[in-house]
């Protein structure tokens, strides 16, 4: 499974969410958006504006902190 937290410095909601991945023993991969303009387009592009968004396999998306589907995917990796 490939997960991207695509993350701003200093959210709050991408902490969290990065912390409960953690916690769940989910391995990502975290892309700034401040400093990477093509992930910024990438985001927009699925219609995001607030920051975390994280994105499995390319096809399951949300934006920011949701403990439901972090739960979720936990499972899913099991």
């Amino acid at each position: 499974m490939n997960i991207t937290v695509y993350s701003k410095p200093s959210c709050q909601q991408c902490k969290f969410t990065c912390l409960s991945l953690d916690h769940a023993g989910i391995p990502y991969q975290v892309v700034d958006l401040t400093t990477n303009a093509a992930a910024l387009e990438y985001v927009q592009d699925l219609g995001y504006s607030q920051a975390p968004i994280v994105v499995v396999n390319e096809h399951d998306h949300w934006s920011g902190f949701n403990p439901t589907k972090i739960e979720r995917l936990r499972l899913a990796i099991q």
